[in-house]
């Protein structure tokens, strides 16, 4: 799996950090930081889930 953020979609809602803490999390300004952009397959449900919450669809899962 390969993540990107686009961080100027990002709206600060914090979701994908809250679901995903290993991956993502967020600046001062609460724009996501992504932490990891090729994770571990043991946290694949949790960044999917982040992808799928977040509300400016900021996160895209890639193959890879």
């Amino acid at each position: 799996m390969k993540v990107r953020v686009d961080v100027t979609r990002c709206l600060g809602s914090g979701l994908c950090s809250l679901k995903a803490h290993e991956v993502f999390d967020q600046d001062d300004e609460g724009t996501v930081v992504l932490l990891d952009p090729h994770p571990p397959a043991a946290v694949d449900a949790e960044v999917r889930d982040a992808a799928r919450s977040c509300p400016a669809e900021a996160i895209a899962i890639l193959p890879g």
